[in-house]
């Protein structure tokens, strides 16, 4: 993988001495030492262990957008701590949503600190890869209950909770829609349809279409060896039956107003004037902002019409954290620089640097955050969602049956079966 590393020394002269408590704990540094292994949470603020010579050499992996602001937060940390070691910090670049496989491919070489998904999280932990959070507790009430969920396995926190807006709901032009008008898809589609606009959402994506399944009754979840899924989408029994779902995502994309793309063309889209609503992320809230001005408008996602009757549409809710790996040289000195990089201050720095939600529970009670329509939307459709907790095969699946139902089902293919396929390739085994 091609990185652009930025090095960002800091000097600082080695002297005895501990330091106090900083970012979510606050705790005093004890003086006895924690020895931990992987996997095993310290109770107590870790010492700072030196090694080369007094030099504690850290690396970071981050997304190249985030470098200026990370650099600002690593400068806090050095003035915080002034004199009490010879750091040398550096960001190297590195997408957050690849990290799982960049960190499993080369562990020992892999970044001290890194960023990721909730959803990779239980490869990282089954891996050994991740030091646990060093005060639990600390941690635990100081960020969303969700938010540390989501960083947790078997009630053990194995990274610090960074953002709470890893999710998607629908961003809509208040020119054209009323707040009535949103509730429901058939109200969107109409009204598009009536302007000759456009509604959009990514189909050949198991992340959004998901949305169509989860608030069903139907179930889906990771079965218990983490890896496999179980899934009952194609049953021919129940309330809402399988077929009821595809036969209301059909009745969707017969509308001419619906248009099923990538999420990454979404801003390009907004910003054409042919696309008045759809459903993204808080990533794509400048752009929003940018193209609709004053009527840039974002709410929970709608129902729509299945067997009759109105479903909410449900999602997979996000969050983004910072893990420190278990075998780094400095383990001790990476938790708590970890630990500051995802405290309130840094949060809310996040916030108005990045428009990054923040997961910390008094970070995210400001009243900045709450006039910022797109992380109150995620907030609100919140309630509707579940954490992505998915086996590996989840995701191809959705390529071709969301590309098909997209198109409208051209081959005319029979619906149970298109379910039944669907169904086997969620719940096949990773065993070949």
């Amino acid at each position: 993988m091609k990185k652009k590393a930025l090095a960002v020394v800091l000097c600082m002269s080695l002297v005895p001495g501990l330091l106090c408590g900083c970012g979510n704990g606050g705790q005093a540094t004890k003086e006895n030492q924690n020895e931990t292994s992987p996997g095993e949470p310290a109770a107590e603020v870790p010492d700072k262990r030196e090694a080369d010579n007094g030099k504690v050499t850290l690396k970071i992996w981050a997304e190249e957008a985030n470098f200026e602001m990370l650099t600002q937060m690593i400068d806090s940390f050095k003035e915080a701590h002034k004199g009490e070691a010879d750091f040398e910090i550096v960001l190297e670049e590195s997408p957050d949503n690849a990290t799982k496989d960049n960190v499993l491919g080369d562990i020992h070489n892999a970044a001290d600190i890194f960023p990721f998904a909730d959803d990779q999280l239980s490869a990282l932990v089954a891996a050994g890869a991740l030091e646990p959070v060093y005060d639990q507790e600390a941690v635990r009430t100081a960020n969303l209950e969700e938010a540390v969920e989501a960083a947790a396995i078997n009630d053990i926190i194995y990274a610090y909770p960074m953002t709470a807006d890893n999710g998607y709901f629908l961003y809509y032009d208040k020119d054209y829609f009323t707040e009535e008008d949103v509730k429901t898809m058939d109200g969107i589609l109409a009204v598009c349809e009536a302007n000759g606009k456009q509604f959009t959402m990514e189909w050949d994506s198991g992340w959004y279409l998901y949305s169509f399944f989860g608030n069903t009754g139907l179930e889906f979840g990771i079965n218990d060896d983490g890896v496999t899924n179980y899934c009952n989408w194609n049953t021919t029994e129940g309330a809402v039956k399988g077929v009821d779902i595809a036969q209301a995502l059909l009745a969707i994309s017969a509308s001419p107003a619906f248009l099923s793309q990538p999420d990454s063309e979404f801003p390009a889209a907004i910003a054409s004037g042919q696309v008045i609503a759809g459903v993204s992320g808080v990533w794509n809230a400048i752009e929003v902002k940018n193209a609709w001005g004053k009527d840039y408008g974002a709410c929970k996602l709608p129902t729509y019409t299945c067997k009759g009757q109105q479903i909410q549409m449900s999602s997979f809710t996000g969050y983004k954290m910072m893990g420190v790996n278990a075998y780094s040289a400095h383990k001790e000195w990476a938790l708590l620089l970890a630990d500051w990089l995802t405290n309130e201050q840094n949060q809310t720095v996040r916030f108005e640097q990045r428009d990054q939600g923040p997961s910390n529970i008094k970070a995210a009670a400001s009243d900045a955050v709450k006039q910022v329509p797109a992380i109150q939307a995620v907030i609100a459709q919140g309630e509707f969602g579940r954490l992505q907790r998915v086996g590996n095969n989840f995701w191809m699946p959705f390529v071709d049956f969301g590309t098909v139902m997209a198109a409208g089902n051209p081959d005319g293919k029979d619906l149970q079966e298109l379910m039944d396929e669907l169904v086997t390739g969620v719940t096949a085994s990773t065993v070949q």
